[in-house]
């Protein structure tokens, strides 16, 4: 059984988070957790807060009824990073041209599963 959970239009470019999903995709989710605990990213902490949301699913008795999940039993199977909306913003240059900043925006799926 898997449970997933996911952070849509994170405020953080997908190519600052993927290096860390490649970190933890396939581990225990305590591992993963201690793992983004000790980086010092920004995006390391929205990856942390999306685990933690899809270990509550998998504790939730309404969407799990009647079983009790065994937290050190389950694993990332499937860490995914989006690219999502950007914001688009112009910025002058010389000799009257303008060059497009895009402010990028990603969404993190995680998926967790049970050994």
């Amino acid at each position: 059984m898997s449970f997933k959970a996911s952070h849509k239009n994170a405020r953080i470019s997908p190519r600052k988070v993927r290096p860390l999903a490649d970190l933890i995709r396939g581990k225990f989710v305590d591992e993963a957790l201690d793992i983004l605990r000790f980086q010092p990213q920004r995006g390391a902490r929205m990856l942390e807060c999306v685990i933690k949301s899809a270990l509550a699913n998998a504790q939730d008795p309404d969407q799990n009824p009647g079983r009790i999940v065994n937290v050190h039993e389950l694993f990332i199977s499937g860490c995914r990073i989006d690219g999502g909306p950007m914001f688009k913003r112009v910025r002058p240059r010389a000799r009257g041209m303008a060059y497009m900043i895009r402010k990028r925006m990603s969404h993190i799926h995680v998926e967790i599963d049970e050994v």
